[in-house]
């Protein structure tokens, strides 16, 4: 005759001397095969090459110095360097790029594409524009000198005028068209809405003292007119600047919301290519 099990077992008491047994953590790329991407790939490389293309035609029309402190400019080589990464680990795949990376290119080419659209080309009254913004390699209208700051300037003709467009609107448009078709969603924190910010604070700080230093009378010292110190003074710069700040503030709170509420693009399938 047996002895019957009890129930509940006590537990045994630790050995002196053995340390506790630790968990193991093993990594998702260790358990599931990665995937290649080509559809993904061969997108976010023609992304990239638009933005290239972009930022080289403006860069042929003026003066490297000058077109590369414009925002949009900037903004274009970060999309075409983000992409070009982006499209090489899908075709690879390689594990992709912080989503705090790609996030962020996301929201400041679209604060580029609203401050365009709405600001400078739809004439928004909430700043104190003093007129169009220069557009980089455009030649001065007539009648726009010297001293003039944010002069007025003629649209690009010819060959080079599909470069505006091309970044301000189908760039910005593909690389929301990626971030919807392409894109698995992340877990971003509220907290980078506040992080995001550091660059456009940069950059304020980075067009200011451009115009500060550069000589009194040069043309388009400051490259957005409100952000011309020269016609509305530091009080209504900032004012823009802190109106503008709450704006993209706003829009990154937004993007981090969305990213939590929108389904998953890319879906794995097995035995087959991913997206």
């Amino acid at each position: 005759m047996t002895t019957p099990i009890p129930r509940d077992i006590p537990d045994l008491p630790a050995i002196p001397g053995m340390p506790a047994p630790l968990q193991s953590v093993v990594p998702a790329s260790a358990v599931v095969a990665p995937n290649r991407r080509p559809v993904a790939a061969a997108f976010r490389l023609m992304v990239a090459l638009t933005a290239a293309a972009g930022v080289g035609v403006e860069l042929l029309l003026g003066s490297p110095l000058h077109v590369l402190s414009y925002f949009m400019i900037q903004t274009g080589v970060l999309v075409a360097v983000v992409f070009a990464s982006s499209a090489s680990r899908a075709w690879t795949a390689r594990r992709p790029l912080p989503p705090r990376v790609t996030g962020g290119t996301l929201l400041y080419i679209s604060i580029a594409a609203l401050i365009s659209h709405v600001i400078l080309t739809g004439g928004s009254t909430a700043f104190l524009t003093m007129g169009p913004t220069p557009v980089p390699g455009a030649v001065p209208a007539p009648g726009a000198g010297p001293g003039s700051g944010t002069a007025e300037v003629a649209t690009l003709t010819g060959w080079p005028a599909p470069a505006n467009p091309l970044l301000h609107t189908l760039l910005p448009l593909a690389v929301v068209a990626d971030w919807l078709l392409f894109t698995r969603p992340a877990p971003l924190r509220p907290a980078l809405a506040a992080t995001w910010l550091l660059y456009p604070l940069a950059y304020l700080a980075f067009t200011l003292a451009r115009g500060f230093l550069l000589p009194d009378g040069s043309s388009a010292s400051y490259l957005y007119p409100f952000l011309d110190v020269n016609h509305q003074g530091y009080k209504s710069v900032l004012a823009n600047a802190l109106l503008i700040g709450l704006a993209c503030y706003a829009l990154g709170l937004l993007l981090v919301a969305l990213d939590h509420l929108r389904p998953n693009p890319v879906r794995p399938r097995r035995g087959r290519l991913d997206w």
